[in-house]
C-alpha cells in the first residue's frame, strides 16, 4: 500500500502527457511484479493509436515489427472495458497469437483507464514473476492505479491544452504585429505556416492557394521537414483533403493519409511522397468565391490531430486570409495612387506643355511671312514642323500614361515595340528612332501585335544587312477613327533598285494579306527605302 501511495503521488508530479503515460506503465509493472507491461491509447474505430511497451528491449521490439493495433486479447479490453485477469491467455477465445520473434507470454492482467466518462486506454501486464499468476490483490492495485492514472492524464491534458492555447495566443499576436507593420505578404504567410506547425506539433505545414483555371491548389508556402520537396506541388480541388476543405469550407482530418481514399499524398515534380500519416486541412478563404487551405501533417506513426488542435488551426487560417486580403488591398491602393499620379501628369502635359508648344508654333508660323530671306524662312518652317511632331509625341505619351502598363495579361505593345527597336540597334550599329501615335495598346489585338513586332524585326534586319543604312525611322500609328494600323519604316540606305521582292519581303506581304492588309515598298525621294505595312483593325 505504501508503494501504491508513492506511485500515485509520483503520477501527480508530472504534467507532460508522454511522461505521465510512461510513468503509469512503469508503476504498474513495479507494483504487480510483472515482467512486461504496456499502455494502449484508444483511437478511432476501436483501434490503438498509441502503444507504449515496458520491459522489452528496443532491438527485440524492432524485430517483432509494427506495434499492435487492438486485435485479440488487447481488443477484448477495448470492447469490454472491465478488468481482465487470465492464468493462460492462449486459452481465451479472443486470443490472436503472437507474431514472429515475440517472447512467450502466459499470464495476463489488464484494466481500463477512464478519464472522466471516457475510456482513454488500457494497461496491459503479462508474465507475473515467480511461479504463480496475477492474483486479486494485483487486480485491486492495478484498478486503483488506473483510477489515479485517469486523474493524472486529465490534469496533463488540461495543462497541455492551456499551454497550447497560450502558445497560440503568442503566435497570433506575433502574426498580428507583422500584419499591422505592413510586412511583405509572403513573409507573413511563411510566419503563419511556421507558427501553426509549432503550435500543432506537426512535422510539415503548407499553405495551398488556387492555381489556374483547373481548380487545382498549389503549395504557395511550406515549412518543416520535406518543405522543399512539396513547395509548388499541386493537388486536385475535388480529390484531396486540402481540396475538400477548400470546397466545403470545413476542416478535413485523417489519421493516415496513406490509406484514406479521400486523400492525396503531397509531392512536387513527381517525387516520392513524404512519409506522413495524420493530416488535417482547414479552409483558408481568399475571398467570397475562392478558398485555399492550410494543411498540416505528422510523420507516420504519430498520433492524429484532435478536435482542439483543429480549432486552433482554424485561427491561423483566418490570419492567413487577413494577410492575403491586406496584400490585395495594399496592391490596389498602390496601383490607384500610380494611376492618379499618371493622370495628373497627363493632364499637366495636355493643359500646359501642348498649349504652350501650339501657341509657339502658331507664332512662328505667322512670323514666317515677315522673314525676307528664304533660307531663314525655311528654317523657321522646319522648326514649326518639329513643334508639330513634338506635340504628336506628347499626345502619344499622354495616351500611354492613361493606358495600363500591362494590357490583357501581357506587356503593352508600346513597350514591346520600344524593346524590339532597341534590340535592333545592335545589328544596325545605331539606334533607330521610334514614334507611336494613337491607341495602339487598346485597339490592336494580341495576335496582330505579334505580327507587328515580327514585321518590325524583319524590316530593320533588312536595313542592317542589305541597305547599309545609317539612319532608320519607325512610325507605328492607329489614326482616327482607329480602324486601321499603319507601320512605316524608313531608312537612308541604297534603296530597292530594280530587284524584285523576295524572301523576307514576301513574308511581310503575306502577313499583311492574312489580315486583309497591304504592303507598299517605295524608294525614298532622298535615298533609301520606305516600307508601309497597313492592316485593318476590324475584320469582316
Amino acid at each position: 500500500m505504501h508503494a501504491l501511495l508513492a506511485a500515485v503521488m509520483d503520477l501527480g508530479r508530472d504534467l507532460e502527457l508522454p511522461q505521465v503515460l510512461q510513468g503509469i506503465v512503469e508503476a504498474a509493472v513495479t507494483l504487480t511484479d510483472a515482467e512486461y507491461g504496456a499502455l494502449g491509447v484508444i483511437g478511432d474505430g476501436e483501434r490503438l493509436s498509441q502503444f507504449l511497451p515496458v520491459g522489452m528491449a528496443d532491438e527485440l521490439a524492432e524485430r517483432i515489427g509494427p506495434a499492435p493495433c487492438g486485435h485479440g486479447i488487447l481488443g477484448e479490453l477495448i470492447r469490454n472495458p472491465v478488468p481482465l485477469r487470465l492464468d493462460d491467455l492462449a486459452r481465451h477465445p479472443s486470443s490472436f497469437g503472437f507474431p514472429a520473434h515475440h517472447p512467450p507470454m502466459r499470464t495476463f492482467l489488464g484494466a481500463p483507464i477512464r478519464v472522466r466518462d471516457e475510456v482513454f486506454g488500457n494497461i496491459y501486464l503479462t508474465e507475473k514473476r515467480g511461479a504463480g499468476g496475477f492474483d486479486a490483490d494485483d487486480e485491486a492495485v492495478l484498478t486503483t492505479l488506473s483510477t489515479a492514472a485517469g486523474v493524472a492524464i486529465d490534469n496533463a491534458r488540461l495543462y497541455h491544452d492551456s499551454r497550447r492555447r497560450e502558445h497560440r495566443l503568442e503566435a497570433l499576436a506575433e502574426i498580428t504585429r507583422a500584419l499591422l507593420a505592413g510586412t511583405d505578404p509572403d513573409r507573413v504567410l511563411r510566419l503563419i505556416a511556421r507558427r501553426a506547425r509549432e503550435v500543432a506539433d506537426a512535422d510539415l505545414a503548407a499553405i495551398l492557394l488556387p492555381a489556374g483555371r483547373g481548380g487545382e491548389l498549389a503549395v504557395q508556402v511550406a515549412d518543416g521537414d520535406t518543405a522543399d520537396a512539396v513547395l509548388g506541388a499541386r493537388l486536385p480541388a475535388g480529390d484531396s483533403l486540402a481540396g475538400l476543405a477548400a470546397c466545403t469550407r470545413r476542416p478535413a482530418v485523417t489519421a493516415d493519409v496513406r490509406t484514406d481514399a479521400r486523400a492525396r499524398p503531397l509531392r512536387a515534380d513527381g517525387g516520392a511522397p513524404p512519409e506522413h500519416g495524420p493530416v488535417v486541412a482547414v479552409p483558408l478563404p481568399v475571398d467570397d468565391s475562392v478558398c485555399g487551405a492550410l494543411r498540416l501533417a505528422r510523420r507516420a506513426g504519430r498520433p492524429g490531430f484532435d478536435t482542439t488542435e483543429v480549432e486552433l488551426l482554424s485561427g491561423f487560417a483566418d490570419q492567413a486570409s487577413i494577410a492575403l486580403e491586406l496584400a490585395r488591398r495594399r496592391a490596389e491602393s498602390e496601383e490607384l495612387a500610380v494611376l492618379h499620379d499618371r493622370d495628373r501628369i497627363a493632364r499637366d502635359l495636355h493643359d500646359l506643355a501642348i498649349q504652350r508648344l501650339f501657341a509657339t508654333g502658331m507664332t512662328l508660323q505667322s512670323a514666317t511671312r515677315l522673314i525676307g530671306e528664304q533660307s531663314a524662312a525655311e528654317r523657321v518652317s522646319r522648326a514649326v514642323d518639329d513643334l508639330d511632331a513634338t506635340i504628336q509625341i506628347i499626345r502619344s505619351t499622354i495616351l500611354q500614361l492613361r493606358t495600363p502598363a500591362e494590357d490583357r495579361g501581357g506587356p503593352a505593345l508600346r513597350r514591346r515595340m520600344a524593346e524590339t527597336v532597341q534590340l535592333a540597334a545592335q545589328s544596325l550599329g545605331f539606334p533607330p528612332s521610334l514614334r507611336i501615335t494613337g491607341a495602339v495598346d487598346t485597339a490592336v489585338p494580341d495576335e496582330l501585335a505579334e505580327h507587328v513586332l515580327a514585321v518590325t524585326v524583319e524590316s530593320l534586319s533588312n536595313s542592317a544587312r542589305h541597305a547599309r543604312a545609317r539612319r532608320a525611322d519607325v512610325l507605328l500609328a492607329v489614326p482616327e477613327p482607329a480602324d486601321r494600323l499603319v507601320l512605316t519604316i524608313t531608312d537612308d540606305g541604297i534603296g530597292l533598285g530594280a530587284a524584285a521582292p523576295t524572301g523576307g519581303l514576301l513574308n511581310l506581304r503575306s502577313r499583311a494579306e492574312q489580315y486583309g492588309g497591304t504592303l507598299e515598298l517605295r524608294d525614298h525621294p532622298g535615298g533609301g527605302t520606305r516600307v508601309v505595312w497597313t492592316v485593318p483593325l476590324h475584320q469582316d
